[in-house]
């Protein structure tokens, strides 16, 4: 079916009686308002133009807009799904644009091109400076190593501090008050999760006429087209298909959707996700005792394959650390929280008041967490789990990662383009929280490799920059980093202990092995930051079986 305004009458595109879609009235009248507003302007029928709408008796509140725009007119009810499968078809290009745009210029990457090139040379003197004077350039990544790794240290200790955590949850809302919640579920080339992925959002609890679930898939992806016609859906689920645009990213997809939401609240998940079944409750019950500034709640996540690999139990080790340690203190010092790109809840009007995903960030989560911090909103924590299925062998696991280390270097770029706005913005605390976040992460990553060598003074081989500096400075030096990695240990243990899973304690001596491929994955991510930073190098789902079904699972299981 053709996503433009080029169909007519001959096409089939009839929805009732009252007529045909009029692409021109609804160019004119903006498509993105009419599918905010779920309305489709019909053909001139007579003195009146028929108009279709979910509510004839909501209708009233937009009335004067449409009636200025396209003259006099008559609601006629329709479903919400017939008007928005026809929006898409008639009107999937200015959709699409509009969703590539929905993000503030000035908010978004975009326009990277020009700091990328300075970026570039900035990388090419410094590989200059590298041949030219190689020891010089050694002994300052290790004291830059060292700078990043003290302050993530720092942060480490303040979370190995006891703090005072609430009790007691919020008071549950009786049904009759929940408010409507869409969730925004992304698929692209899903060919085996479909089934699975509505059997365990099947079980979630939450009353069916206040659940708005869209499955989002791109208009070119047959593969989950065909796979979800093959798909029993039940009536709270749609599809809506995306039309073509200049980039294919998830932000982009979730802005086009955006529009057709029912819901006040609104969540992502990922196509593997198994959330605890009360989780939508949960949110809800948040939101209602929250103050207002708080519009976004993040979950946690854990793995449902985590016996799988090797590779699979330090992932979930890597995420009992960041999701049940470092999260928690990243709140707890009042800075932004990157937000992930699942089990994420917005209040909907400040998502749009601060203009959706940048559909060109391939890690719009994190993106989205610094700018509504910018916008002077609050995001918090919540306690529920989403499980979902981790990457089981090296290569998948450097291409996610990498992904993530170009969404955080391209969103670090995109908002230092005037750091004292961002720093107007934050103020100079959380201006500094997201130094550390974004840069000070990468940039550790990334020389990583120069602290390995100072190891080599145990077994007495000699370090390249050993005669630039005094032996007792090499001592020093040899304490602090043993010191650190003592207390990142504990902050590994401590996570996993929260994460409930003490099997995969003797697993924590292993993740020697698994650090260094953020490393291999970061020369990854630096090319592609240069060469196409919007590419969008889609993790697989599906590949290993979960370790236990998960649908109805409302804690972490205590196993590996």
């Amino acid at each position: 079916m053709p996503l433009d305004s080029t169909a007519n009458s001959a096409s089939g595109a009839q929805l009732t009686p009252h007529g045909f879609p009029d692409p021109d009235a609804i160019r004119r009248l903006g498509a993105p308002f009419c599918a905010r507003h779920g309305i489709l302007p019909l053909r001139p029928a007579g003195a009146l133009r028929p108009v279709l709408c979910e509510d004839p008796g909501s209708f009233a509140a937009i009335s004067d807009r449409v009636s200025e725009v396209l003259g006099p007119v008559r609601p006629f009810p329709a479903l919400r799904e017939d008007i928005a499968t026809q929006l898409i078809r008639f009107a999937g290009d200015p959709l699409a644009k509009s969703a590539e745009q929905r993000s503030p210029p000035d908010r978004s990457c975009r326009d990277l091109s020009p700091r990328v090139a300075r970026i570039v040379i900035v990388l090419s003197l410094a590989a200059l400076a590298a041949v030219a004077a190689p020891k010089a350039v050694f002994l300052v990544g290790n004291l830059l190593a060292m700078l990043c790794l003290m302050i993530h240290t720092a942060m480490h200790v303040v979370a190995l501090i006891p703090s005072r955590v609430p009790t007691s949850d919020p008071p549950p809302l009786p049904d009759a008050e929940l408010p409507v919640i869409s969730i925004l579920v992304p698929l692209f080339q899903e060919q085996d999760i479909a089934t699975i992925l509505m059997g365990r959002l099947a079980a979630l609890d939450y009353p069916r006429d206040r659940l708005d679930l869209c499955l989002i898939v791109e208009h070119t992806d047959r593969i989950t087209a065909a796979t979800l016609a093959q798909t029993s859906l039940p009536g709270w689920v749609r599809v809506l298909s995306v039309a073509p645009g200049t980039v294919q990213t998830k932000p982009r997809a979730m802005n086009m959707a955006l529009d057709f939401c029912r819901g006040s609240i609104v969540g992502i998940y990922d196509a593997e996700d198994a959330p605890d079944p009360r989780q939508l409750r949960k949110v809800a019950d948040y939101f209602a005792q929250a103050d207002p500034q708080v519009v976004a709640l993040q979950g946690r996540l854990n793995f449902y394959n985590t016996r799988a690999t090797w590779l699979t139990r330090c992932f979930s080790i890597d995420y009992a650390a960041w999701f049940w340690v470092t999260l928690p203190v990243v709140q707890k010092l009042g800075w932004p929280v990157l937000l992930g790109g699942t089990t994420v809840f917005l209040r909907r009007e400040a998502l749009e008041a601060v203009g959706g995903w940048d559909a060109h960030n391939v890690t719009e989560d994190a993106d989205l967490g610094i700018r509504l911090a910018r916008a002077g909103y609050r995001t918090d924590l919540i306690d529920t789990v989403t499980f979902e299925e981790a990457t089981a062998n090296p290569k998948a696991w450097i291409r996610q990662r990498s992904r993530w280390q170009k969404g955080y270097a391209v969103t670090w770029v995109a908002h230092m383009r005037h750091p004292i706005s961002l720093l107007c913005d934050l103020g100079p605390w959380r201006f500094f929280g997201v130094q550390v976040l974004l840069l000070a992460s990468l940039v550790s990553t990334a020389l990583a490799p120069f602290l390995w060598p100072i190891w080599l003074l145990l077994v007495n081989v000699h370090h390249p920059v050993a005669g630039l500096v005094h032996p007792w400075a090499f001592l020093a030096i040899s304490l602090f980093l043993g010191s650190t990695l003592i207390i990142h240990l504990i902050v590994l243990v401590v996570g996993v202990v929260r994460q409930d899973r003490p099997a995969l304690l003797p697993w924590i001596p292993v993740m020697q092995l698994y650090y260094p491929l953020a490393t291999i994955s970061l020369v990854k991510a630096v090319v592609e930051f240069v060469i196409c930073p919007f590419f969008w190098d889609k993790t697989s789902h599906g590949v290993t079986k979960p370790d236990l079904e998960v649908s109805k699972t409302r804690r972490a299981p205590n196993q590996t």
